[in-house]
Order: structure tokens, then sequence, then C-alpha cells
């Protein structure tokens, strides 16, 4: 019998648009959910989100959202079932919890989640993806998927992809 895994990446202001298309075909990839939450630093009709979610842009299973708290109600949202990927945070990717529904939260590529948004599920929420001091980042699409695929690395159901 298989468990159902439900994964949901969401990102806050995503800024730049071939990120967003590379993270739309990673969430196809994985059966996972993409929520974008506004404002958009592009148009979703643009030539480059769809070049880089190559043809199967219209596959992947997107909500844009007005903002983070109508998501955020309508998604009804358990604290334990969200984790914010920040520089900074308390726990290691490698560390994940092993929920079945999952909402892996990342913010824009320059400002990265609101402070309102990590003071609203508390410093216990936080995770990062350990990196070497000599640069400031991962590039946000890498780090998407380094995160989705973690989440699920521990379901045996997902492994017979």
């Amino acid at each position: 019998m298989s468990v159902l895994i439900e994964r949901h990446v969401v990102l806050i202001a995503p800024e730049i648009h071939w990120n967003t298309g590379n993270i739309g075909r990673s969430c196809i990839g994985t059966d996972a959910y993409l929520h974008l939450i506004k404002p958009l630093g592009f148009s979703l009709g643009s030539r480059e989100v769809k070049r880089a979610g190559l043809d199967y842009w219209p596959k992947v299973k997107l909500y844009v959202w007005d903002d983070f708290n109508t998501f955020y109600t309508a998604g009804r949202l358990k604290k334990d079932e969200v984790v914010l990927f920040t520089k900074t945070g308390k726990h290691s990717v490698w560390n994940l919890p092993q929920s079945q529904r999952l909402f892996l939260i990342f913010g824009s590529e320059t400002k990265g989640i609101p402070k309102n948004i990590r003071k609203q599920f508390g410093e216990k929420s936080t995770y990062h993806i350990p990196i070497r001091n000599e640069i400031r980042s991962l590039n946000l699409s890498t780090s998407v998927g380094i995160a989705l695929y973690e989440s699920l690395r521990s379901f045996p159901s997902f492994h017979q992809y």
C-alpha cells in the first residue's frame, strides 16, 4: 500500500523567471504543487518562464496567490507542515520533518522570506542548506531541488517513479 505524499513548493515574491521555470519543472518531476505569492518579478506568460520549464509548463500544478495570508488560509496549513528555508535556518535540510504533507517555503532571490512570516512560524520552522562560506547563497532553483528531493527521500513509494 502506497502512502500519499503531498509536497508544496511555495515561492514568495520570486523575481527571476528562469528560476521559477526550472522549479516548475522539478515540481512536475516530483508531482509537487507550485504556489507563487505575488508580487512576481516577471510575467507568467513570458517566453523565458516557458523556456525554462520547456514544453512542460502547462503541466505544472500552479497556484498564484495575491498575498501570503490568502494562501495560508486557503491551504489550511498546520505549523508542523511548514518549513521555511533561510540562510540562517536553525535546522539542516538533512533533518526535514517526515510529514506526508509538507510546504517548502522560499523567499525571493534578493530579500528572502519576510520577517513577519518568519515570526509567524518561529525559528523552529527554519531550515538551511549547508554551504561553505566562500559563497553567499545557492541559486533558488538549486535550493528548491535539493530541499524537494530530500523531503521525499525517506518515502519508499516515491522511489517507484
